[in-house]
């Protein structure tokens, strides 16, 4: 049998793409077209919401089907993830960050630390929550969460 006959009898082998998401999308990302590029800032995690977001951007969830790509830089960044409890050194960091990212601009909290601070509240070197340091536009819960709910949170921003 050819190959080409093979690829026409099988056809189509991919599960189809999951709902588009509910929620509506923040304000400011209307006007991202689509598309969103983002950057990862760990504030101080204990890097358990870093390996969920590395599944995000792997072959599984691929959240680059969904119009969101890793970006290295926040001059290129239209949404930054920002994990963990805002430590004392990352408070600065953080803030210059944000600042450097284009408008329009998007800030998505996630987990659990980054939401109330989860087990590191009350520390002598926490700042606070994100929420504390820089505006948050969207909220993803969870420790750490799930990569479906990550996924639905960029989707929510690209809105694909």
């Amino acid at each position: 049998m050819s190959l080409l006959r093979k690829i026409r009898d099988t056809g189509r082998v991919a599960e189809p793409a999951p709902p588009r998401p509910a929620a509506a999308p923040p304000s400011v990302a209307r006007e991202l077209g689509g598309s969103a590029q983002v950057r990862c800032v760990d504030a101080g995690s204990c890097n358990g919401c870093e390996i969920e977001i590395a599944a995000v951007f792997g072959p599984v969830y691929d959240a680059e089907r969904y119009g969101a790509r890793m970006v290295a830089s926040p001059r290129h960044a239209d949404v930054a993830l920002v994990t963990g409890p805002v430590t004392r050194n990352m408070a600065g960091p953080l803030r210059r960050t944000v600042a450097a990212m284009p408008e329009p601009r998007v800030v998505v909290a996630v987990g659990d630390c980054a939401l109330n601070c989860g087990e590191f509240a009350g520390g002598y070197g926490v700042e606070g929550a994100v929420g504390d340091v820089v505006p948050v536009d969207l909220e993803v819960r969870g420790c750490p969460p799930r990569p479906e709910e990550i996924v639905a949170a960029l989707r929510t921003v690209t809105g694909r």
